[in-house]
């Protein structure tokens, strides 16, 4: 009997160790290929490769955009991108009591989180899903930095139904390269987001409108510079 437990305990044991060792494979290799990415343009993403439209994509380096690009995204999705380490503890806060409180666990995602998403795991808004957002966006930040996170969020961000990145976006809705975009339109393709496949930057509803002259309000206010300390 005592030979038989010990037997079970060892294959429990056993079980325990590989799947810890598997564990740490893993990390590592998102580790490693989190470092390629810090110099190489990702390929594809998790959300590209589940897209049920094909495709449309094209790089654009964050030296090549006009400031107030990045900024409409920053100012419509996430303004305090440039004071919290991947993660907002208040609105993540604010979320989970939502969520205690009957309603759904959505909010709380900052750039740095939706990056991590869009790059690296699925659709939803399960708490195993925001737990490994969560803790990817804080290896983001170690990994990339702020300049970094941005520049590949403005790239793989879904603008439309397989429209990924302000470059492709741009030359989507306004025919030319995202370089040339105006203030105003960058300000249309940021309000895209969260919803963009059911959004279009010139077919913009009454609320998308005020939406657009908010976010407007808002670069003005946090100023053209805001993003100086992120992007130098």
């Amino acid at each position: 009997m005592t030979e038989q437990k010990r037997g079970v305990f060892g294959w429990l044991g056993l079980l325990c160790w590989r799947t810890l060792q598997l564990a740490l494979l893993l990390l590592a290799l998102v580790l490693i290929l989190l470092l390629i990415l810090r110099f190489v343009p990702p390929p594809t993403t998790a959300f590209m490769l589940q897209s049920p439209y094909p495709v449309k994509q094209q790089w654009i380096d964050i030296a090549q955009l006009p400031p107030h690009v990045p900024l409409a995204l920053v100012a419509s999705e996430d303004q305090r991108f440039p004071q919290h380490f991947g993660v907002d503890i208040d609105e993540i806060r604010n979320a989970l009591e939502r969520f205690d409180d009957g309603g759904g666990l959505r909010g709380a995602s900052t750039i740095t989180q939706q990056t991590a998403k869009n790059l690296l795991l699925w659709p939803g808004r399960s708490l195993l899903r925001k737990g490994l957002e969560a803790a990817l966006a804080l290896s983001l930040e170690v990994l990339w930095g702020k300049k970094r996170i941005l520049e590949v969020y403005l790239n793989i961000a879904e603008f439309g139904p397989g429209i990924y990145g302000v470059e492709a976006a741009s030359q989507y809705y306004f025919g030319k390269s995202a370089s040339q975009l105006s203030r105003n339109q960058a300000a249309r393709l940021a309000v895209l987001l969260p919803s963009p496949r059911r959004r279009d930057p010139n077919q913009l509803t009454p609320y998308l409108q005020q939406r657009v002259s908010w976010v407007e309000q808002q670069m003005r206010q946090l100023g053209a510079g805001y993003l100086k300390p992120v992007l130098d």
